[in-house]
């Protein structure tokens, strides 16, 4: 069973780390959310990190704002791969949260998403854990084409559009 762990640095991070839940569920993927915080709890975070892939983790998403230290603490503490959701805060609309989870040291890597991009930490997850599950494997394959689908439907209709107006 593919299982990942979604850590936020605060309970008011669900909103923006919902779009993730949701999406892991959606590819068949065991979800824990917990809270905790980099600098609030930081022997939490390093001892869940530290035990994740005993306790069945393949992959560990942090989501936090501001300092967003929680993804860097979390990997330093594991060999499993960590995802940075940067969060959007009140202070510099991003910013400061992206460049905290992108700038790691070397040997500490953090794949790293957009300012919450929630939905693409899960697909990142999801495509790592398929490496080595054909079953999710086929699932991002059926994912993936149905994507495709969507964008020539929508170009066939905005050229209809565009011929209707000439």
């Amino acid at each position: 069973m593919n299982k990942a762990a979604i850590l936020m640095g605060s309970k008011n991070d669900f909103s923006v780390v919902k779009p993730c839940y949701d999406t892991l569920i959606k590819f068949g993927i065991e979800v824990d959310i917990r809270v905790m915080s980099a600098h609030r709890s930081p022997d939490t975070v390093a001892d869940f990190a530290r035990n994740a892939a005993q306790n069945g983790y393949q992959v560990l998403i942090a989501a936090a704002g501001k300092a967003a230290h929680l993804a860097g603490v979390a990997a330093g503490h594991t060999i499993l791969p960590v995802i940075g959701i940067p969060v959007k805060s009140s202070t510099l609309d991003g910013l400061d949260s992206l460049l905290s989870v992108v700038q790691m040291p070397s040997g500490v890597p953090v794949a790293t998403v957009a300012i919450n991009g929630a939905e693409n930490a899960a697909i990142l997850a999801a495509q790592i854990m398929a490496l080595s599950c054909r079953e999710l494997a086929a699932k991002l394959i059926k994912y993936k084409a149905e994507m495709r689908a969507k964008t020539t439907r929508d170009n066939a209709a905005l050229q209809q559009e565009l011929e209707k107006q000439e």
